[in-house]
């Protein structure tokens, strides 16, 4: 194997889960050469089991497109750190809201995507949530469970568990229970 390839693959081989920023966790299952216009290309083939879909990118590729090692257990705590802070919703439109919330999902990073679940959790006593932000918050929380269940070898199931009991510790979201209000009027 000549020095070259080795630093086209950025240090990724066979078997090796990655982070695709457009797709979320998917795993190396093969790198093949291909014959492109008369040009040998050297391709990492990831599938993504989930998704039932297999996906092609030139070794050369990887940095571009933003392909990335699975997050480290510390940044993996911090994303669910972030999940026990206080939701940051700007008062935007929804729609420019939607656009940034589908780029911090696409973006890769997993911090920014537990800001998504966070900012989009609604917890029991609250209202229910427009399709949209069902669908965003849904697409989030995948993405982070993915990336959570493949970094600590435990079931995307485990996982949400795990993301849930983050969120339920994180600042009380919603209207306070009747029985508060009346306490407070009181003192």
């Amino acid at each position: 194997m000549t020095p070259k390839k080795t630093t086209q693959r950025q240090g990724f081989k066979t078997n090796e889960f990655i982070v695709y920023p457009a797709h979320g966790v998917g795993q190396i299952i093969s790198i093949e050469e291909q014959e492109v216009a008369g040009a040998k290309l050297e391709l990492f083939v990831i599938n993504f089991v989930k998704d039932k879909m297999t996906l092609r990118v030139p070794t050369a590729k990887v940095v571009a497109v933003g392909m990335r090692k699975l997050a480290e257990g510390t940044l993996v705590k911090r994303a669910i750190e972030t999940l026990k802070g206080r939701a940051r919703i700007k008062r935007t439109m929804w729609s420019r809201r939607a656009q940034e919330y589908e780029a911090k999902i696409n973006s890769g990073d997993i911090v920014a995507i537990a800001e998504v679940v966070r900012d989009l959790f609604r917890s029991d006593s609250q209202p229910e949530q427009s399709y949209s932000e069902r669908q965003l918050y849904e697409a989030a929380l995948d993405r982070l469970s993915r990336e959570i269940a493949a970094v600590q070898h435990i079931t995307e199931t485990e996982a949400v568990k795990e993301i849930e009991a983050a969120l339920a510790k994180g600042p009380r979201r919603g209207p306070k229970p009747a029985e508060e209000l009346v306490e407070e009027e009181a003192a």
